[in-house]
């Protein structure tokens, strides 16, 4: 069975003058302030909280 794989997300800008649900959203993936990095294991839950808030941060696969 293969290994769940990892990424990595970087938040890219600040958060000020965003939705609320978005800042929510950033702070349950553990981020909160730009340059933040935090490496996760890709779930459907995760894809679809990045997905809105893919504006403010990148996203990359951690090779292990």
């Amino acid at each position: 069975m293969a290994a769940p794989k990892k990424i990595k997300i970087t938040q890219k800008v600040s958060i000020i003058d965003t939705l609320a649900k978005h800042k929510a959203t950033i702070k349950a993936l553990g981020l909160g302030r730009p340059n933040y990095s935090v490496v996760h294991t890709e779930t459907p839950q995760i894809l679809g909280m990045i997905n809105k808030v893919r504006h403010l941060v990148t996203v990359e696969e951690v090779k292990s």
